[in-house]
């Protein structure tokens, strides 16, 4: 027998992290009781929603999915997110921002530079306890922002939605434990170990459709702070600021107040693909005005029950 015919298959990078996730999710279903998927229509849900499809077709799937909704988001997001969960047949719950403000569980900000962002925190842990969910899936990655990257694949969180980032599980040889008192939940994250570049090579092995926005087009925006913002109906411009007309895609997707667009020509998937291959700069890092409050902003986030 040849050295050749004696090797044994290997698994291609990308197949290794979609086994990797696929086992997530079958193990969240076989632990919880109540489980939820975060969907929001964005490149990376829609990737958790194909790896949902390979996992547990052509059974329906174990768990609801669920987007916490600012009543802000890119309308063509939410075209493609209502279209793909018809074309499914699943459930979706929508957690809506705008009615914890019509509740008096928030306070909307005011102001030009008001955002719904830091207030779907209280919607989502809300919609946790309403549903009394046990686990919630989503699509965050470690490579996303420094305080992702301390998270392990199963994320505990106490009775009042709270994480510690110095109190997380061991997951030696991808043995995880969902073990939890009533009350506390689970966040997983599936794509804990992909790359911005490995979802984008997913996207175009898989051929799944995306919102529009990630792909460049002309649109109106305005700078502030580095970033461009899209000018939309609510957008209220500082002194000095000016609409213009440019080139742009969306490398993350999210409220259209703290979501920034970056100049770019790519339209279409391997286009993309080429130009991720060569940035230095993280997604959210070069795109999310939330992110840049401070060194600690997503971390100090997080340990309130934002995701």
């Amino acid at each position: 027998m040849s050295i050749a015919a004696g090797r044994r298959p290997t698994l291609s990078h990308l197949a290794a992290l979609e086994s990797e996730a696929i086992h997530v999710m079958r193990e969240v279903a076989a632990e919880f009781e109540r489980p939820v998927v975060l969907f929001s229509g964005g490149k990376d849900s829609l990737v958790l929603l194909r790896l949902a499809e390979k996992a547990f077709r052509p059974a329906p799937f174990p768990f609801p999915l669920m987007h916490v909704d600012t009543g802000h988001n890119f309308p063509e997001v939410i075209e493609l997110r209502d279209r793909r969960v018809a074309e499914l047949g699943e459930r979706l719950i929508v957690a809506s921002v705008q009615e914890s403000i019509d509740r008096g569980r928030v306070v909307e900000e005011t102001g030009p530079r008001a955002s719904r962002n830091r207030l779907q925190t209280t919607t989502l842990l809300d919609a946790i306890n309403e549903h009394r969910f046990d686990a919630v899936l989503g699509g965050a990655r470690r490579d996303e922002e420094r305080a992702r990257a301390k998270e392990r694949v199963f994320s505990f969180r106490d009775d009042f939605g709270h994480w510690d980032p110095k109190s997380q599980r061991p997951e030696l040889w991808s043995l995880y434990n969902g073990r939890i008192a009533r009350g506390e939940h689970v966040r997983v994250f599936p794509l804990s170990n992909w790359t911005e570049l490995d979802v984008w090579e997913y996207i175009e092995r898989e051929a799944l459709e995306l919102p529009s926005i990630y792909f460049a087009h002309e649109r109106e925006v305005f700078e502030r702070d580095g970033m461009l913002y899209a000018f939309w109906e609510g957008a209220q411009l500082l002194e000095g600021e000016r609409v213009t007309r440019e080139s742009v895609r969306y490398r993350t997707v999210g409220d259209m107040t703290c979501t920034g667009g970056v100049r770019s020509h790519a339209r279409t998937i391997a286009e993309v693909v080429r130009e991720i291959a060569t940035t230095r700069v993280t997604e959210r890092g070069e795109t999310r005005a939330d992110d840049r409050v401070s060194e600690a902003a997503m971390e100090d986030r997080k340990k309130v029950g934002y995701f």
